[in-house]
């Protein structure tokens, strides 16, 4: 039987399929009926491709495609005949011993290595790509009470390689990662006429498809440990299911354009150890730390990050208690926490 033109405009390839982001953004692709074509760095590895092989509609419109983000060239072949590319791989090393290659210079040839496949193919209309609330954060501005960052906001590369002489701390790497990749994104798209959207997403949480756990899931199950105590931590939430969402808004929407800011709200320690403890009030770990820090501490004002663009895009956003419950159910069912 031959292709429809309709089953051909929905051909996509989405890279970093087997994590967080993308395990996600292939559910939601398959369950709206695309046929996906999904890199990883193994297809031979049943940890990284067996949640995805499992999902519903994958033996019919889901192939595994090996790629490494630093071999150029290597997503010629995958792009080709897809009319929307995902780009959410990137390295998200907690710790390296070579952060500037590893980390910094991997995100940004990985980029520019997918962009320039996506140049090369003519059936590609609209690339999204997965970059961070990181490259958004970090310019100089004071983030005090009563500030509203939105897209126009840009992290400095300079300022985030001033932080690494000072502190020389894995989390900046990081963030460097993110600016520079994201810099270079936009000057490619620009001079080769690539129709590229943005997605910024802050500190991702919700359930896991995949069996392993990165930093983002690590931090709200060492919450839910009470292993994680910082008081004056102010965390910028979204539910992965939104940020999926979003990404697959930002291909069918024709009017998207530029990035979008991913973040539900600013949630500081005090409430999040709130919600936490009144969910599982028989959770000794949580509720005896919770016990030790919440009488002095009170929700202060903060800055705020505006959040009116994605909803534009048609991005509703799931409530922040759904999605800690969801994390915390996600960890007892996949062995990670027993309480």
């Amino acid at each position: 039987m031959s292709e429809t033109k309709t089953e051909t405009e929905k051909v996509v390839c989405v890279t970093g399929a087997s994590g967080y982001i993308g395990s996600w953004l292939v559910k939601l692709l398959l369950q709206r009926g695309y046929t996906v074509k999904a890199t990883v760095r193994d297809p031979d590895d049943p940890k990284k491709t067996q949640h995805l092989l499992s999902l519903d509609g994958a033996k019919e419109r889901l192939g595994l495609f090996k790629a490494e983000l630093s071999d150029e060239g290597c997503f010629d072949s995958i792009v080709d005949g897809c009319q929307g590319v995902f780009h959410t791989a990137s390295p998200v090393f907690i710790v390296s011993p070579d952060p500037q290659t590893e980390i910094v210079e991997t995100a940004v040839k990985g980029t520019l290595n997918v962009l320039k496949s996506c140049a090369k193919i003519a059936s590609v209309k609209r690339v999204v790509f997965t970059s961070s609330l990181a490259a958004v954060l970090y310019n100089g501005k004071p983030l005090t009470p009563g500030v509203v960052v939105d897209e126009t906001w840009f992290s400095d590369s300079r300022i985030c390689q001033h932080h690494h002489n000072i502190k020389r701390q894995q989390t900046q790497w990081y963030v460097l990662s993110k600016t520079l990749a994201e810099e270079a994104a936009w000057r490619f798209a620009k001079e080769n006429g690539i129709d590229l959207v943005v997605m910024n997403p802050g500190l991702v949480l919700g359930p896991l498809l995949h069996p392993t756990l990165n930093s983002s899931p690590l931090l709200i199950l060492n919450l839910a440990k009470g292993q994680h105590v910082n008081p004056s931590s102010t965390y910028t939430f979204v539910d992965v299911r939104d940020v999926a969402n979003a990404h697959i808004q930002a291909l069918e929407v024709p009017s998207a354009s530029g990035r979008y800011c991913l973040v539900n709200r600013l949630v500081q320690f005090p409430e999040i150890m709130e919600i936490l403890s009144q969910l599982y009030p028989s959770n000794l770990q949580v509720n005896q730390k919770w016990e030790e820090y919440k009488k002095p501490l009170e929700v202060e004002a903060t800055y705020e990050i505006s959040n009116e663009k994605a909803k534009g895009l048609g991005v509703s956003f799931i409530p922040l208690e759904v999605s800690l419950k969801d994390s915390v159910e996600s960890f007892k069912e996949k062995g990670f926490l027993s309480i």
